[in-house]
């Protein structure tokens, strides 16, 4: 059985149970170590302050707050990262439109090839 995100520590940046519940299984499957589920930008906060991650998933809205404090600081650190949202493409900040986004609720197999697409941005930085 191959697990192709070996090695990876992934933040996950969730406030929805069911859904980090299920972002965490896929990518526990898939071999990464799993930081978080963070519910809460202070909580996403003092996992980065915790340790040290390698990729990340962030929810855009957080029980009405923006991820936008940690996607700031995940750039900072040059950590790749996808947004994960229920919501239009539009809502994404503009300074972060460039960054892969996926719609709720996500696929196995998509969360698997962004996950991977990030593992090797994060080999070539």
């Amino acid at each position: 059985m191959s697990l192709p995100l070996s090695g990876l520590k992934i933040l996950i940046v969730e406030d929805q149970f069911l859904i980090a519940d299920d972002l965490r299984r896929v990518v526990g499957f898939l071999g990464a170590e799993i930081v978080g589920p963070c519910p809460t930008v202070a909580a996403a906060q003092a996992a980065l302050a915790g340790q040290p991650v390698d990729v990340a998933l962030l929810d855009l809205n957080l029980g009405g707050d923006q991820v936008v404090p940690i996607a700031e600081e995940l750039k900072r650190r040059a950590i790749p990262f996808a947004f994960t949202t229920g919501y239009e493409a539009w809502v994404v900040p503009p300074e972060f439109q460039e960054r892969p986004l996926l719609h709720k609720p996500v696929s196995p197999a998509e969360l698997e090839r962004t996950l991977t697409d990030l593992q090797a941005a994060t080999r070539r930085t």
